[in-house]
Parts: structure tokens; sequence; C-alpha cells
């Protein structure tokens, strides 16, 4: 058992450490903000961040990080590591941009975030023994590039992951709903609308006819599940029955066995809608299938204090925040992990906009990247410190909390 001496020594030294990497994150901003401002202003879609990558992965190398590029059999995807065995603690990137808003969610922040946590947190392995990872997630804007890699096994040496995604709150905890696509074609047969429309089969009918189904259904479905689509192909001409349409839908809930629920009940919908119109029903589920997000709420609490030394006003969760989905909470799935947000901008700016994407950019954009890598890192020192603090995050995720 520890004596108090003891212990007063090791907080002195805990504390000591925690300036030390606050004060390399201040002197090494110049370059965090080339580097997000170099990914921010070359936007690359799901898979192709090809520049990102290579800046990303060019900066960790030179402060000492083996890389592995193209792992889990993606060309943009890298582990950076640190360090050897034991705890082992990963900061996860993202940098792909949205088509035709560029970084509109703000994953450059996300990324030299990451990075620069890496980098600042190497004092702390140094000090207090394990391992600090930066893995770079590409493909998160409806690929799902860590569903991809979770499946492969990227996590699976990891002990705690953690992501902070810029916002408009400073918030420790989000709530994200598991989601599958889901495209359909209905298939019919053309006639002329006004001479022959009895010969026809109207595939754009069935597909309507299908909306309605689903309008129904949302009276009687939990409030946090969610159902919307697009009609992409609804006939050729005003004067052709439609022979053929198609949508495209998303099907979400906050459970991931409610999800397996819901979807039974979606695809009756467009089933229904065959049999009443005549036309045949062909549909895919999407391949990448993104689980709802568990909130280690013992790593959570790490998180909030170190955001709170840092002057941030950041809150526990927020009860009146919107729903959304990420692969991140398949990451959460198999390590404790946590997904906070930091605020770079004004709470009535929208994400994915134009103008969330100027923040992404901004002098606050910046600081919020900064005062996020400097929580993480000193989350880290947390863990590296006392290994009954990581023990308590670890329980927490084995009782499936």
């Amino acid at each position: 058992m520890k004596d108090t001496l003891f212990i007063r020594q090791e907080l002195m030294e805990n504390i000591k450490l925690k300036a030390a990497i606050v004060k390399s994150l201040d002197a090494n901003l110049k370059r965090l903000r080339e580097l997000s401002l170099n990914i921010h202003d070359n936007p690359e879609l799901g898979f192709q961040e090809v520049k990102a990558a290579d800046w990303l992965t060019g900066y960790l190398k030179e402060n000492g990080f083996t890389i592995e590029r193209g792992i889990c059999g993606i060309a943009t995807a890298f582990k950076a590591s640190y360090g050897k065995g034991r705890p082992a603690v990963a900061f996860l990137a993202e940098y792909d941009a949205l088509p035709g808003i560029g970084h509109g969610c703000g994953h450059n922040i996300i990324c030299t975030c990451a990075a620069g946590a890496g980098v600042a947190a190497k004092q702390a392995v140094d000090q207090l023994g394990g391992s600090v990872q930066v893995i770079g997630t590409p493909g998160e804007e409806g690929w799902g590039g860590k569903v991809i890699m979770a499946d492969k096994g990227a996590f699976n040496d990891v002990d705690v992951a953690m992501l902070v995604h810029p916002e408009t709150n400073d918030i420790a905890t989000t709530e994200a709903l598991a989601c599958q696509t889901l495209d359909i074609e209905f298939f019919g047969k053309s006639a002329h609308a006004a001479a022959n429309p009895e010969l026809g089969i109207n595939a754009l009918e069935a597909l309507l006819q299908s909306f309605t189904a689903i309008n129904s259904l949302r009276q009687h479905i939990r409030g946090t599940a969610r159902i919307h689509g697009i009609i992409t192909d609804g006939g050729k001409a005003a004067n052709i029955v439609p022979e053929h349409s198609a949508g495209s839908f998303m099907v979400r809930a906050m459970e991931n066995d409610y999800l397996d629920d819901l979807k039974e009940r979606v695809l009756n919908c467009f089933i229904g809608a065959a049999t009443s119109t005549g036309a045949r029903l062909g549909y895919k589920w999407g391949e990448v299938r993104y689980d709802s997000l568990r909130n280690n709420i013992s790593l959570a609490q790490l998180f909030i204090s170190n955001m709170q030394s840092l002057g941030r006003n950041i809150i526990l969760n927020d009860p009146t925040g919107s729903f959304g989905s990420t692969d991140m909470g398949n990451v959460s799935q198999v390590v404790p992990s946590i997904h906070p947000f930091v605020a770079i901008a004004d709470k009535r700016t929208l994400i994915h906009s134009t103008e969330f994407a100027a923040a992404a950019a901004s002098d606050r954009g910046m600081l919020g990247m900064l005062d996020a890598a400097k929580a993480l890192a000193l989350t880290v020192v947390d863990l590296l410190a006392d290994r009954e603090t990581l023990a308590k995050v670890k329980k927490e995720f084995a009782q499936g909390k």
C-alpha cells in the first residue's frame, strides 16, 4: 500500500508532467495550425485522402513515431505508434471531406488534434510506460472506414480509444445512432400513360406507396429512431408509365437490436407496395453498418476534468442535442471509447455547411483543436499514472455500460 508521502510525490510529478505537455503543445501550435490548414485547403473525399495521410504520417514520423501505412487493406489508413506494450491509448484521426462543402464537418481539426495529442503524449509514455497510437481512419462520411477497420481487428490491441469532434458546444459524450442504408428498386412495365395505362405496371407508384407506409410507421416507432430516404429514379417522362423506380434510404436506432427489428418493419413497407401494385421489388442493405455509440463515462469524466483545467466549460451530455451516426460507434463496441465535442463556432452554425467549413479554418477553430489535443494528452497521463483509473474504465466497459 502506498504511503501518503509517496502519493504526494507522485501527484506532484504528474502535475509537472501535465504542465510540460501543455507547454509543448503551445510551442507546437504553429506547426499544427499549418498542418490543419493544409488539409482544410486540400479537401479529399473518403478513401481518397492521399495528401492528408501523407502529411499526417510525415509529421508523426518526424516526431519519432513508427508508421504503418495502408492498414486493413485501406490505402489511406495508417497506424503511428510510440512506446511499447500496454496500456495502449489510441487517438483516432478522421480527415475525409464532404462533396461540394469541403471540411464542413471539421475533420481537419480532428486529425491534427489527434496527431498533436499523440506527439505531446510521448512525454507521458517516456515517464510512465505503455504506448500511444495515432490511428488514421479514413472514409467516415458515409463509407464507414472504422467499421471495416474494427472488423479487421485494428483496435484489438488498444486499451482506450478517443476522438474529439468539432461542434458548437463543449460536450464530453455523444449520442449516436446505429444506422444502415437500404437501396430499393421497383420494376414495373411501361405503357402509354393516356392511351393504354391499364397495360402498365407503375414502378413509381410502388415507391410512393412505400413512402406513405413509412410515414405511417413513423407514428409507432421509438422517438430516437429515424427513417429517411430519397427517390433517385422516378421515371423518364410524364406520358410513360414508369417501368423502373429507385430510392435510397437510411434506418437508424439508438439500440443495435432495435435497428434489427426496425429494418424488418421498414422492408415490409416495400414488400407491401410491391404486392399492391404488381411491381417487382429489388433491394440491398448496405454492407457497412454503423453501431450505436457506447460512451465510457469514467473516461469522459477524466476528459471533462482536463478540459476544465484549460478553462473550458464542458458538460457531460446535452439532453436537447440532436442525433447522428458515426463509425466511432463500432470502435466503442470493442474498446472503451469517448467521442466528445469541442466548440469552434457559434451555436447557430450548422454542421455540414460552408459556414462550419470556414469555422474549421478560423482562429477559434485552431484554439479548439489545441485545447482538445491538450485534454486528450492530459487524459493519457491520468490513465498511465494510475492503473486503478484505467481498471475502472475497463470495468465499466466490461459491465456493458
